[in-house]
């Protein structure tokens, strides 16, 4: 862990047909931090998310990065929930679209693509089309993608939620590999007790809308974490104290209204 990274500072955002998603949402991460925001549908989790990233303005208060030394790339890479591959592009090109919008030529950037899929375990599928690839593979192309600008942030939007558990749980390891080989900071939103557990270093369980931080837990589990932490006893006590916590959120919820 190193220095505050991400700052949000009584955040709102309302939306235009009069919808309060997002109400004092106050929060900082970490440098190297995996952090999981985790909450009900519709509990302002992508949006919050969109906020960081720049892909929503706010409505009131303010979100900081702090800026990285020498940097010269996009420090964010956003992982969307659906992969949103060009279906008119091979899996090179698809991952080759943030370099050659940053006007970086192609034979500049093959060694980049190249790696990036390797990365991901698609090395032999580089001209493959996205029609040809299964779902895990077209969500593998994605992260490659938001990884090839090298960010020192990663953002991610529920991007397993359509997977099937086998697939799920192998791409939960290769996203803390890439979190663990790169120094990533990663914000990854959930509606999953049990990978947030296995994923973070810290878990934001947010309030039923309008969303805001409700309780803000560290995931004290020692790492490498694998797929013998899942049945071991730490693991299930940490998922207990984040579901009750959850619970007790949604209980709160109930009551308000």
């Amino acid at each position: 862990m190193g220095r505050p990274l991400i700052r949000m500072d009584r955040v709102r955002k309302w939306f235009g047909e009069g919808t309060l998603a997002v109400d004092d949402m106050t929060m900082a991460i970490d440098e190297g931090e995996f952090v999981s925001f985790l909450g009900p549908s519709g509990c302002g989790k992508s949006t919050a998310l969109r906020m960081i990233a720049g892909l929503l303005p706010v409505t009131a208060g303010t979100i900081g990065i702090e800026p990285g030394a020498g940097r010269t790339e996009h420090d964010l890479g956003f992982v969307f929930q659906e992969p949103t591959l060009m279906p008119w592009a091979t899996a090179f090109d698809n991952v080759y679209l943030p370099l050659r919008v940053a006007g970086v030529g192609r034979a500049e950037a093959a060694p980049r693509v190249d790696a990036a899929l390797a990365e991901v375990g698609l090395s032999r599928f580089a001209g493959a089309w996205p029609r040809q690839l299964s779902g895990g593979m077209k969500m593998r192309v994605s992260i490659a993608r938001a990884m090839v600008t090298r960010p020192r942030i990663l953002l991610m939007d529920e991007p397993f939620a359509a997977l099937d558990e086998m697939t799920r749980m192998k791409l939960n390891n290769d996203v803390l590999r890439l979190w663990a080989e790169h120094g990533l900071t990663v914000i990854f939103v959930t509606h999953s007790v049990f990978e947030s557990v296995y994923l973070s270093t810290r878990v934001l369980v947010m309030a039923a809308r309008p969303g805001r931080v409700a309780a803000d837990l560290a995931i004290a589990s020692p790492w490498p974490r694998d797929d013998g932490f899942r049945n071991a006893p730490d693991y299930a006590a940490q998922c207990r104290m984040v579901s009750d916590a959850l619970k007790s959120t949604l209980d709160d919820a109930r009551i308000d209204h």
